[in-house]
């Protein structure tokens, strides 16, 4: 919807002009994200329920390497904006590797293509995907200081890059949120990894240093303690939609995954639907879904033989580090549940 309302006839002049002030205040007033994915089927979630928030504005969305290669993340994020009829929202190539790390992919997980291995029979082009994510990143934010909320759902390899261009981008930020990382050594990946950080952990160690930003993290054993029921699930994706039938489709080889024996054995908390991406995504977007948190210097250890890519939890004090990051522990599980719906609607 556009911001403004021109008028024609001298008699509605000063409706219209009242209609365009309300409108423009309605669009100052909408929440600006730009999102950095690796879309999988974790992180499709992730946007489609950005997409359906009202009060949200993407100015752009930056693919990276991680649940696959970058040009599936860039053809799968352009797909989920195909069934959401959302393909006005830019979408820019970003690093396709990470910065030192050996490159890891979760094919295994949400299928080698990222979502699922279900083929897509009309299968966007890229052609006109020539801009580079971290430009554009940099660019949006400059236009914006202090309004943009950069959520993050793949390795921080972009947002990497992002600081050592430009110093002082982080302190033009609103806020990040992260979806990566660990409390409590558990891994995912490795025996004390969490994916996103292992995939990148030099970038991850760079994010957490120089992003003094107000920074909300949503790690992996936070997400799985806020885990939903099959049952739930199953509802969602029966709701007579074509964002449902898609998301149906794109998640049967990751549900499977999840209810194998194996899985169910990593899995932190409680069995259940773990849409580990939405919870970044959906704090971001609602400043009360989070009902408790706690705020503690991190970093990232990249020197252990078992240990590399860990997060680092710094509870003594012994860092000194002065910018502390909030540590999602609990969410309101019914808005978040509403949310999940809402962005299959």
């Amino acid at each position: 919807m556009s911001c403004w309302i021109a008028g024609v006839q001298v008699q509605q002049v000063s409706h219209q002009l009242g209609s365009s002030s309300q409108e423009s205040e309605s669009c100052r007033m909408k929440k600006k994200l730009f999102l950095d994915v690796d879309t999988g089927v974790d992180d499709a979630q992730a946007i489609m329920m950005a997409l359906a928030a009202p009060d949200v504005e993407i100015l752009g969305i930056s693919c990276c390497h991680g649940n696959t290669s970058l040009e599936n993340a860039l053809k799968n994020t352009l797909r989920v904006l195909k069934v959401c009829n959302r393909l006005d929202i830019p979408v820019y190539r970003g690093c396709a590797e990470p910065m030192l790390a050996r490159q890891r992919h979760a094919g295994d997980f949400h299928g080698k293509d990222g979502l699922g291995d279900v083929p897509d029979p009309d299968p966007p082009s890229l052609d006109l995907l020539k801009k580079k994510a971290v430009q554009a990143m940099i660019k949006a934010v400059r236009e914006n200081p202090g309004e943009v909320t950069l959520v993050a759902t793949a390795p921080l390899t972009n947002l990497g890059v992002a600081v050592l261009l430009d110093p002082n981008f982080p302190k033009k930020l609103k806020a990040l949120y992260i979806m990566g990382g660990n409390t409590e050594s558990r891994g995912n990946t490795t025996v004390c990894g969490e994916f996103n950080f292992v995939a990148d952990p030099e970038a991850a160690y760079i994010v957490l240093d120089r992003y003094t930003c107000p920074t909300y993290i949503a790690t992996w054993e936070f997400s799985g303690r806020n885990s939903l029921p099959w049952s739930f699930c199953d509802d969602w994706l029966a709701q007579d939609t074509d964002k449902a039938r898609f998301m149906e489709k794109i998640s049967r080889h990751t549900r499977e995954v999840i209810q194998t024996e194996r899985y169910q054995k990593e899995m932190v908390g409680k069995s259940g639907f773990n849409a580990c991406d939405a919870y970044a995504l959906a704090a971001a977007i609602d400043d009360g879904l989070v009902t408790e948190s706690e705020e503690v210097a991190v970093t990232v250890e990249l020197e252990g033989t078992y240990t590399r890519g860990m997060m680092v939890v710094d509870y003594m004090g012994l860092l000194k580090k002065k910018h502390k990051a909030v540590i999602m522990k609990k969410v309101d599980l019914e808005r978040f549940k509403q949310m999940l719906m809402n962005a299959l609607k």
